[in-house]
């Protein structure tokens, strides 16, 4: 198929100064990743202050990308995840043609993610080997796999080939204007108590990350108790954990919902947060909220945000099939999460909070 298509001009690396289109940058679609994303905007706009830098987006993800400075705008589209819809792609590939892109950055390693910037004949496509995209990127990257955390593997493609990375990257930024804040408070009732808020986020991507529902329940019940209010971020999935928690805790407030940025907000609000190995525990961190994270089935060292956290709560002991990063738990005991107790998360969230207030 892709034989008959017409390929675009000879690539123009990124150092070519007459290479002076846009960027656009391809990221993974899920949400900690895509806040990963901006350590990679952050290093293209060092290296070509003049040249903008876009994104492709999700409907979900696209609240994020309007907090993020530097950048110019997202471009917004749901492809299908689980079939090629050439349609879909021819039109996007449109899109991406009448914003001129010199640079397309692909960080998936997907067929697929390559074929749109191909159709619209980006000059230069950088991106990992991956599925075999020799064609479809015509600045191929080897050695994916000898950079084991995903922040690596996206910000090396910012950077000449076979360069050496640097010891520490530009940390992601979530910049929340304080007014958006307060008129987002005024719409949802929240009005300020003098009580510190802790914001919940009990989801996660396969519930081996998930901390039980029940001891997100008892750690609300004794933050309440502690003068400390407390609100549940998240998707419509966490539905059956806001049950849970809910039912044992009714002063609980269920922010939850199909809006991503009710849950920027509430984090930007909040005087800390609590979350699994998630999304929103890197949407915390990037905006600079005091952020704890609790960590079962993932190394910490992969998966953790870049940006400092107040703590990483873990089992006394490491359990010998830790990490397994495994979406369910092979040993079907769970204990990587079930033995942290809310105590254990109590102590370091008052911990986080004081130190807050001491700041």
């Amino acid at each position: 198929m892709l034989s008959s298509i017409q390929s675009g001009p000879e690539p123009r690396s990124l150092a070519d100064p007459s290479n002076r289109g846009p960027i656009l940058i391809v990221p993974y679609m899920w949400i900690g990743d895509f806040v990963r994303c901006h350590t990679v905007i952050k290093l293209l706009k060092r290296r070509f202050p003049a040249r903008p830098v876009d994104v492709l987006s999700t409907t979900l993800c696209a609240p994020l990308a309007d907090y993020m400075p530097e950048l110019r705008r997202a471009i917004i589209v749901d492809l299908p995840r689980k079939r090629l819809s050439w349609a879909e792609h021819k039109a996007l590939a449109e899109r991406l043609k009448r914003e001129a892109y010199g640079t397309a950055l692909i960080m998936p390693r997907t067929w697929k993610a390559a074929l749109a910037p191909y159709l619209a004949g980006i000059p230069e496509r950088i991106g990992w080997v991956g599925e075999w995209r020799f064609g479809l990127l015509n600045d191929p990257r080897f050695g994916e796999r000898q950079l084991p955390r995903m922040v690596d593997q996206c910000a090396a493609l910012a950077l000449p080939a076979n360069t050496r990375l640097p010891e520490n990257w530009p940390l992601p930024e979530l910049r929340v204007p304080p007014a958006e804040v307060t008129g987002w408070r005024e719409r949802m009732g929240l009005a300020d108590t003098g009580k510190p808020v802790v914001a919940l986020a009990p989801g996660a991507v396969g519930p081996s990350k998930r901390w039980p529902g029940a001891a997100y329940a008892e750690l609300a019940r004794r933050l309440i108790d502690h003068g400390t209010d407390v609100w549940i971020v998240g998707g419509p999935g966490e539905a059956p954990l806001v049950r849970i928690i809910q039912g044992a805790v009714p002063r609980v407030r269920d922010l939850t919902g199909t809006d991503l940025r009710n849950a920027i907000l509430a984090l930007a609000t909040a005087d800390a947060a609590v979350s699994n190995d998630s999304g929103l525990l890197h949407v915390a961190a990037a905006i600079g909220t005091p952020a704890i994270g609790i960590f079962g089935p993932t190394s910490p060292w992969h998966w953790a945000p870049l940006n400092p956290i107040a703590a990483r709560v873990r089992t006394a002991s490491q359990l010998d099939c830790q990490p397994c990063h495994k979406p369910t738990c092979r040993m079907q005991h769970h204990r990587c999460m079930r033995d942290i107790s809310a105590e254990q998360v109590l102590e370091v969230t008052q911990r986080a909070l004081a130190e807050a207030q001491l700041a």
